[in-house]
């Protein structure tokens, strides 16, 4: 869930890259076990969100808390990895809802929500929301204090769009090889970062009330970042592969994809030498079984390069893509309005 974000302060610049740089290794789910304490969940969102959240309700990330696990193909897969309930096995649970802790135990409470994307907010939804509702006014400057704060506390806004895409492609790019291999679950989503959230998870409504699409710098950014975050997860995967199976040559292939459509990026950018660094890193280490070491090394230093291009450029200068992004014709779904 990506709106267009306002331009990126440089305190924050410094700041996201030391925090993401200390925590670049995927989790590989939307969640790790112990953020499922700080899940707040939804409602407390929808509070001062309330035409986001009714954009969300119009969208399958919505719809899959009571679809997917009616679904054919779900029943398919659940039966060949001995799963008896979608809703209470972490393998589902990790992607594809948003649970919360219910007796020391994970609960479902939502599909993928605002949480999968901004982060678990019991650290930081009170300190965003500080000054909602009107009954106290802000400060002058205010809002940039506030929103470092959240920030400090976890929340991952959309100016930090590293971690935003890592979200996304985290569960995107399936993260678990005998899912694949035994249960028969696709090995990822045909996912590219503009057409998808330009499409129906687009919630560009707190500042454009008409939910406006993202300005052509920023949807420069999510191609450039969306492929590289791509190459640096599919890496990860084929790290994981223990077996020559769909899994493994999937990821492969993925990971091939993503590095061919990020050597043209980089010949139209000459100006972004960051590309040329993350090229020469994926190239580091061979696409093959065994090699999880040297793949992490890899996608470590794709993910350092990637955090420095969000660092240092916002898309204004980037326009010798823009006839390799996609066009509202290919974005996934249609946006509310």
């Amino acid at each position: 869930m990506i709106v267009d974000g306002k331009p990126t302060l440089p305190w924050f610049l410094k700041l996201m890259l030391l925090v993401a740089i200390a925590s670049i290794t995927s989790s590989g789910s939307a969640f790790a076990a112990s953020d499922l304490a700080n899940v707040v969940g939804p409602n407390a969102c929808a509070e001062c969100h309330k035409t986001e959240t009714a954009n969300w309700k119009s969208t399958l990330h919505f719809r899959t808390f009571r679809e997917m696990p009616r679904r054919k193909k779900t029943k398919e897969i659940a039966k060949k990895m001995g799963i008896k309930r979608v809703k209470s096995d972490a393998l589902c649970l990790d992607c594809h809802f948003t649970s919360q802790l219910v007796k020391s135990k994970p609960k479902p409470v939502a599909g993928i929500s605002c949480e999968s994307c901004h982060s678990p907010g019991k650290n930081w939804e009170k300190v965003h929301s500080k000054y909602m509702g009107g009954k106290v006014k802000e400060p002058a400057g205010g809002a940039a204090i506030r929103w470092k704060e959240s920030e400090d506390a976890g929340m991952i806004r959309p100016s930090n769009l590293y971690n935003l895409a890592k979200n996304c492609y985290n569960c995107h790019v399936v993260p678990k090889e005998k899912l694949v291999n035994v249960g028969g679950h696709p090995a990822g989503s045909a996912f590219e970062l503009v057409s998808w959230s330009q499409g129906e998870v687009r919630h560009n409504t707190w500042y454009t009330k008409q939910n406006n699409p993202a300005s052509a710098k920023r949807k420069r950014i999510l191609y450039v970042v969306g492929l590289a975050v791509e190459l640096e997860t599919s890496l990860r995967a084929v790290g994981k592969a223990t077996q020559k199976k769909a899994y493994a040559v999937s990821m492969a292939r993925r990971a091939s994809a993503a590095r061919k459509k990020l050597i043209k990026v980089a010949k139209a950018l000459p100006e972004a030498p960051e590309l040329i660094e993350i090229i020469k890193a994926s190239k580091s280490a061979k696409l093959k079984l065994n090699n999880d070491a040297a793949l992490n090394a890899a996608a470590d230093k794709v993910g350092k390069a990637t955090m420095s291009v969000v660092s240092k450029y916002d898309g204004s200068t980037f326009a010798a893509v823009d006839a390799l992004i996609p066009g509202a014709d290919k974005y996934k779904g249609k946006p509310s309005q």
